[in-house]
């Protein structure tokens, strides 16, 4: 086989077996991209309600709490605490149910972890199984591969030699840019 063609057949096969990595990977990496605009994990759900607290917030106790959010929430507290003199922190299974004790305000906090995103990023993160940080180094070196088999299939005036040599530069300005201006 010539030096070209098993150059096509290492990126043409690379680029089949890792299709589904890079689509799982670029998915979840738009939503890590945007984490600090909405949670790629949970949907949080909040509800704010008034109850009336007894008089001697010293007597409340899990039926107590249970017994005063059970009409507004579908949330069950299994433990709580004080934080602090103004404050009740209930948890629940889902979330967690924290009261101003002054004013018998709650508010109800709960997560439903969202099925398709979790799962994915799940897969970003190092989840420090061997064989899956294994996978994921051999993806990433596969992707180097990937990108420099690529450079070299079209020769002539399109190939690296001309016009990929410009296409290449024009994106490494980008990256190199940000680091220049994120990174001091």
């Amino acid at each position: 086989m010539k030096l070209r063609k098993i150059n096509r057949v290492i990126h043409r096969d690379l680029s089949y077996f890792f299709a589904g990595m890079v689509i799982i990977y670029s998915i979840s990496g738009i939503a890590l991209n945007h984490i600090h605009q909405w949670n790629p994990n949970f949907t949080i759900n909040q509800q704010t309600f008034r109850v009336e607290l007894p008089s001697d917030t010293s007597k409340i106790n899990t039926a107590i709490l249970n017994q005063l959010i059970e009409g507004q929430s579908n949330e069950r507290v299994l433990s709580y605490y004080y934080p602090n003199n103004s404050k009740l922190k209930g948890f629940t299974k889902n979330g967690t149910a924290t009261i101003t004790l002054s004013t018998g305000e709650v508010k109800v906090e709960t997560l439903k972890r969202r099925p398709l995103f979790s799962r994915i990023n799940f897969l970003h993160y190092n989840t420090a199984r061997a064989w899956w940080t294994a996978f994921s180094d051999i993806f990433a070196v596969s992707l180097i591969v990937i990108t420099i088999t690529g450079l070299l299939i079209v020769k002539g005036k399109n190939g690296i030699k001309r016009r990929g040599t410009l296409l290449v530069a024009a994106g490494l300005l980008l990256p190199i840019l940000a680091l220049i201006l994120f990174f001091k």
